[in-house]
């Protein structure tokens, strides 16, 4: 039988998506939201939404409806850069620092039920495995160049 990598990969991202969904529903947040908000948690200076588009290779449009659902949620909110006036700037409100502890707690089980079962040497060479693939693929996987800027 022909192994489809494509779909299998895309089954996985779907099933890690409905269960992060289903943890961050009572936080009124979905799987992409959540991502979005972490994101904005770990930036350290507040990003624009191209910085967003770049980062998780999303369309303008579909990040416009992202942030104007967080923002009506009041999640974030979105002000002009007083250096850039083309620029918006997106800052996370409390309500969206507040959440972070039930997501971060949230991707921790959902990533220990995807490789229940796996050694540690199974789950390193998973993780191997996906950057590599991720890699030949043409993208690239966001620690890996945290790791190799620190290193240079």
């Amino acid at each position: 039988m022909q192994m489809h990598y494509g779909h299998m990969a895309r089954v996985l991202h779907w099933c890690i998506d409905q269960s992060a969904t289903y943890a961050l529903e009572k936080l009124d947040l979905t799987a992409a939201q959540g991502r979005i908000v972490v994101f904005l948690i770990t930036s350290k200076t507040p990003p624009c939404p191209r910085d967003i588009e770049n980062q998780f290779h999303l369309s303008h449009p579909t990040v416009s409806g992202l942030l104007s659902r967080l923002e009506q949620k009041g999640f974030l909110e979105l002000r002009t850069d007083p250096e850039d006036r083309r620029c918006k700037r997106i800052y996370l409100l409390d309500k969206g620092y507040q959440c972070h502890d039930r997501m971060d707690q949230a991707m921790q089980e959902i990533e220990a039920q995807m490789v229940q079962g796996f050694t540690a040497q199974e789950q390193e060479q998973f993780s191997q495995l996906l950057q590599r693939a991720i890699h030949n693929m043409g993208g690239s996987f966001p620690c890996q160049q945290e790791k190799e800027e620190t290193n240079t």
